[in-house]
């Protein structure tokens, strides 16, 4: 089993990535077993998957576990569905001592961890990723939310996992085009720290029948790992993991959550910004035009109905957003991100006509 730490002082945790991981869940936590309720919070569809034989084995090994779903989509990430979790969890006679176990993508990661930071002012949790997004990226860092009509993650908190369980054989029985719409955060690691990293995914995407699925994750993580550790709460260095999502956001805004993966949608954002990069002089032209090969090699939706005004007006909602003015993440070369608080509004607009 691979092991890769975030180093927060006392809010410290691993990463553990190993294939076949899931059955050993019992195993991994039972020196934290200590009587309380254990809450998996999942989608019905996930606990007929993997879910239910999860908690069989939980309950088998001398844990008291139970679970609630969530509805599909990011439908899921409303205040009426965090209310009703919190509700449930109170009829549930969970307490001060109840550990929420996560399984499932980036959605229920959000709503899992803002329930945990938020019930009985804090209560711990784990993060048991079941997609490549949340594997790479939304179950590490304690990055939790959910939306409001106003735009996404808007409301929630930065609140630490006690460990992300990492099993990247569970990809092997998802839709392929959920895996594909992930590599999408994949790409982001390689542009933003590591361009011989970019240029293998690059090579790997010649062939995605034959991806090492498991080796991006471990590098995808090793990187997260590494900025988090380093930059917790976004004052610096964190900010380079938005790469694409501005664009990104604004378009899962625009075009309506669940019409559009999360992950397509920051390919769609990276190449935006890969352009503006270029446009305003940081990156070549050719090192631009290598990051978009890299990223054309996913199938990535079309986006022609488009509107450059409504994006622009979900940007400026945007939590980039500071005290009026946008950091925008651009790339200075590949593998090496920046921020730049000067990127006018015309230039975003202009961008779009790249992925229309």
């Amino acid at each position: 089993m691979k092991t890769i730490q975030v180093h927060l002082n006392e809010r410290s945790y691993p990463i553990n990535v190993e294939s076949g991981l899931l059955r050993k869940v019992p195993s991994i936590l039972s020196d934290q077993n200590h009587g309380q309720k254990w809450i998996i919070i999942s989608q019905y569809n996930l606990m007929e998957l993997i879910g239910f034989d999860l908690m069989s084995d939980l309950n088998k090994a001398g844990f008291k576990c139970d679970y609630i779903t969530l509805p599909v989509g990011e439908a899921a990430k409303s205040m009426n569905e965090f209310s009703r979790i919190i509700s449930q969890l109170i009829e549930m006679k969970c307490d001060r001592s109840t550990t929420i176990l996560s399984l499932g993508g980036g959605v229920v990661g959000d709503v899992s961890g803002f329930v945990a930071s938020s019930f009985m002012r804090g209560i711990q949790y784990y993060q048991i990723p079941t997609t490549l997004l949340a594997m790479v990226d939304s179950s590490i860092g304690g990055k939790t939310g959910i939306n409001i009509a106003e735009g996404k993650n808007l409301v929630g908190s930065i609140y630490q996992p006690q460990g992300v369980l990492i099993d990247p054989d569970i990809l092997d029985s998802l839709p392929r085009e959920e895996v594909i719409a992930g590599l999408g955060e994949v790409i982001k690691y390689g542009a933003i720290h590591d361009e011989k990293f970019l240029n293998n995914i690059s090579e790997w995407l010649d062939d995605i029948d034959s991806f090492p699925f498991s080796r991006a994750v471990l590098r995808a993580c090793e990187i997260k790992a590494e900025i988090v550790s380093l930059d917790e709460h976004e004052e610096g260095l964190r900010k380079l993991l938005n790469f694409g999502h501005t664009v990104g956001h604004a378009l899962e805004a625009h075009l309506g959550y669940g019409k559009i993966r999360h992950g397509e949608a920051v390919a769609l954002g990276m190449k935006c910004a890969g352009w503006v990069s270029s446009k305003m002089g940081f990156m070549s032209v050719d090192e631009n035009k290598s990051l978009t090969n890299t990223i054309d090699k996913l199938s990535l939706p079309h986006v022609s109905k488009v509107d450059p005004n409504t994006i622009l007006s979900y940007v400026k909602k945007d939590k980039k957003m500071k005290n009026g003015i946008l950091h925008f993440v651009v790339l200075n070369t590949l593998g090496e991100g920046n921020t730049c608080d000067s990127v006018p509004d015309s230039l975003i607009k202009e961008s779009l006509k790249i992925i229309q």
